[in-house]
């Protein structure tokens, strides 16, 4: 086996390793969307999916692509997705509690600030 059959071989292997991680962990963050009792819990499993999981997908491509233009198009998408994503999270939980809606919290982890202050 040659040295440039090796470096595609690793290449195939590292893109699937990639789109492999970034459907499972999109796909927890989907699960979490539904399954996560509150509006503040939910947007864990949205910045998952949106950080995480298109990320990963997108080095996945990233190296099915090699160095060509097509990388930095997807470099380029991915540093965009990194930036607006929290971004945008982080403004819809301010709105959110600026409207009212306030965070569920365990009673057992209220007891306890309630024991140490």
């Amino acid at each position: 086996m040659t040295f440039p059959e090796i470096m595609q071989m690793t290449g195939n292997i590292l893109c699937w390793l990639f789109l492999v991680s970034g459907a499972f962990f999109s796909l927890i963050g989907g699960i979490g969307i539904l399954r996560l009792p509150e509006f503040f819990s939910r947007m864990h499993g949205g910045g998952i999916t949106d950080t995480l999981g298109a990320g990963l997908i997108l080095t996945g491509l990233m190296f099915y692509a090699g160095f060509s233009l097509v990388t930095v198009k997807l470099i380029t998408i991915l540093f965009f997705v990194w930036i607006t994503s929290p971004t945008s999270c982080h403004a819809l939980a301010r709105s959110a509690l600026a409207h009212g809606l306030k965070p569920e919290l365990d009673a057992s982890i209220l007891q306890k600030k309630g024991d140490k202050s």
